[in-house]
């Protein structure tokens, strides 16, 4: 039998930096929120090479104590807990005392770091988990951490790591997530020599979100804020407009922590569920504050997920909540007249540091001075276009009026500012849609009476003028979801009526479709399909819900059974719902089958009267709108 020997400490401590360090932005990480632990406001981040051969993160925080750094390069040694009951009360971000070392025993350290308290700061050396220097020096507060050559004394590591670019990606990605965690720090991220985002720390969630993102996608944003007993959420819920094909754009925090949680996604994608097409999700920044008796963050070595106690009733209500928020919302999709070379520009972000002296952290004042600078700026533009919009009445010289005071006040306020915030706020001035330019809501009995209905196109859609709005409704869409809310309305108050079939249709079952049917043999029933055996595998449906008579092909149930199959959550309502949305757009009016005006407008009267008008079951929207400002500017009436 081998012997069993005690590995020294070196071959210790390469092992458990398999854990903490994986790739560069796993150093990133740990060092960042070091700094954040640490009181920092600011923090600059550099790499070259994708981090691969240099790293460094410079913070304003507290620093450590000159008696104190040796130990911080030891493993468990942290300044976090002082015992295992400190977890469940914890708040920092790290807390098991092993990113230092870790780090360490796989790279070449440099650490500077000075208290408040003290004239001179120390300098640091390690390479390998070895001490190799130590020294005082003048410095600023705050700590700077230099992470040379990562792998470089363990080859199959390095080995595995991509190229550097790809590298360098997953640390943009991660600086991303670390700003819009932190609002209130101001961060730099430097990437080969070029500034790749500047942050103020201003708190402004939407801000950073612009800078990150772009303009369009800031634009679209629902402002967000739920609180109950032990939770609160406050964050940026994306309109449908900018639903993207996966969860990457799900981004939530816990306690300041980012973190990926199957249990909020699917709270989250559920209460959008009336606003999301199939394999679509959506686009929202989320902060969760949830008592730490609440969670568990020690569930895995790299921090990214947490469980929650009481889970169903998390899920419940933060469904409730983000359904809530976002049926409170004017929802139609605004359509543009782009020409080609607005197109071109579209995807394309401003260089917004390439003339701009950026602070550093040790710059208080002028991180201070850029912070306060923005939100004051803002609302002095935002005053200047609600107080337009009031006297404009829809005439082309107040549009021109407009667009002058705020080029005015651009120019009479030369606080410190990057040229992409300005942008923005000129978008949203060439917008007016970006802005709540009515009391009420356009699809709502109250604005109705100022309909005219101008006709039909394609046998198709329905042109609205409304104010200065052309809106343009899809019949299949809007006759699809009144349906879905009539047979929804119908179920909830136990008043489905059904149809018989004469002759009835039979259907025979594969034995996965039987299982499937006898499972879900209730809900059929429920919503007023009559059906039952006829010998074998045989069964005939005897009865349709009123609102789908005339659609009985077998096809048509086939289609049912085999979304209810394929559906992970067949086992919950929602997918009983999903399932009548099917059953609705299989029966509703389609395209290309020409309404009366009359029938156009007994319509749009009942779709009005829905809690959500603006999309049907599957998360299409049902109408679109065109500003009179796009049209006139195509046209050139408009030239600026």
């Amino acid at each position: 039998m081998a012997s069993i020997r005690i590995l020294d400490n070196q071959t210790i401590d390469k092992i458990a930096a398999g854990e903490v360090v994986e790739r560069p932005s796993s150093v990133v990480k740990e060092l960042v929120e070091n700094a954040i632990d640490a009181g920092a406001d600011a923090v600059t981040v550099e790499i070259k090479d994708g981090g691969i051969s240099f790293i460094r993160v410079t913070d304003n925080g507290g620093g450590i104590e000159k008696s104190q750094i040796g130990n911080a390069f030891l493993r468990h040694a942290t300044s976090k807990i002082t015992a295992a009951e400190d977890l469940t009360d914890l708040v920092s971000l790290g807390f098991r005392g092993e990113a230092l070392a870790s780090i360490a025993a796989v790279s070449m350290v440099e650490l500077i770091s000075k208290t408040p308290e003290d004239l001179t700061g120390i300098r640091y050396m390690v390479e390998g988990g070895v001490e190799k220097g130590r020294e005082e020096i003048g410095a600023p507060q705050g700590t700077t951490v230099i992470v040379r050559s990562l792998f470089y004394n363990t080859p199959p590591r390095k080995k595995f790591l991509k190229q550097p670019q790809t590298e360098g990606s997953y640390v943009a990605d991660l600086m991303e997530h670390l700003a819009m965690s932190n609002p209130g720090v101001s961060f730099k991220f430097v990437m080969n020599g070029q500034t790749r985002f500047y942050t103020t720390g201003n708190n402004d969630l939407r801000e950073i979100v612009y800078r990150i993102y772009g303009k369009e996608i800031a634009a679209e944003l629902i402002p967000f804020s739920f609180q109950e007993e032990g939770v609160t959420v406050n964050g940026l819920l994306g309109k449908p407009v900018i639903n993207r094909s996966n969860r990457n754009y799900e981004i939530f925090y816990v306690n300041g922590r980012y973190i990926k949680s199957v249990l909020i996604s699917k709270a989250i994608e559920e209460g959008y569920r009336e606003y999301l097409m199939q394999h679509k999700f959506p686009f929202c920044v989320l902060h969760f504050g949830i008592d730490t008796a609440r969670i568990d963050v020690n569930v895995h070595p790299t921090k990214m997920e947490v469980r929650i106690a009481d889970g169903q009733d998390f899920y419940e209500t933060v469904k409730d909540a983000i359904h809530e928020a976002l049926h409170a919302a004017e929802m139609i999709p605004e359509v543009t007249l782009s020409d080609g070379k607005e197109k071109q520009d579209k995807g394309k972000k401003p260089d917004r540091e390439a003339k701009i002296s950026l602070p550093e952290p040790f710059e208080r004042r002028r991180i201070a001075e850029a912070a306060a600078s923005r939100p004051a700026r803002a609302a002095s533009i935002d005053l200047i276009y609600k107080k337009n919009q009031a006297g404009q009445n829809n005439q082309d010289s107040g549009v021109s009026y407009q667009h002058a005071d705020i080029n005015k006040t651009i120019e009479n306020n030369s606080l410190h500012e990057t040229p992409g915030y300005r942008a923005d706020k000129l978008n949203q001035a060439g917008q007016p849609v970006q802005m709540e330019l009515f009391d009420g809501k356009i699809l709502s009995g109250q604005a109705r009476a100022r309909y005219e209905l101008i006709g039909q196109l394609f046998d198709t859609y329905w042109l609205i003028s409304y104010e200065s709005k052309l809106l343009i409704i899809d019949q299949h869409a809007a006759h699809e979801k009144v349906k879905y809310e009539r047979l929804m309305k119908r179920f909830r108050e136990h008043s489905i009526v059904s149809q018989a079939i004469n002759p009835p249709i039979i259907l025979t079952l594969s034995g996965r479709e039987k299982e499937c049917y006898m499972k879900h043999a209730g809900d059929f029933e429920a919503f007023g399909f009559a059906i039952e055996e006829f010998g074998g595998n045989e069964y005939a449906v005897r009865g349709v819900p009123l609102d789908l008579y005339g659609y009985g092909k077998k096809e048509f149930f086939r289609e049912i059974l085999d979304e209810l199959t394929d559906d992970t959550g067949s086992d919950t309502p929602e997918s009983v719902r999903n399932r009548i949305a099917t059953m609705a757009c299989k029966a509703a009016v389609k395209g290309n089958m020409s309404l009366t005006r009359k029938e156009a407008e007994e319509l749009i009267d009942e779709l009005l009267t829905l809690d959500n008008p603006y999309h049907c079951p599957h998360g299409r929207p049902t109408v679109i709108s065109m500003t009179k400002y796009e049209i006139e500017k195509k046209f050139k009436r408009i030239v600026n």
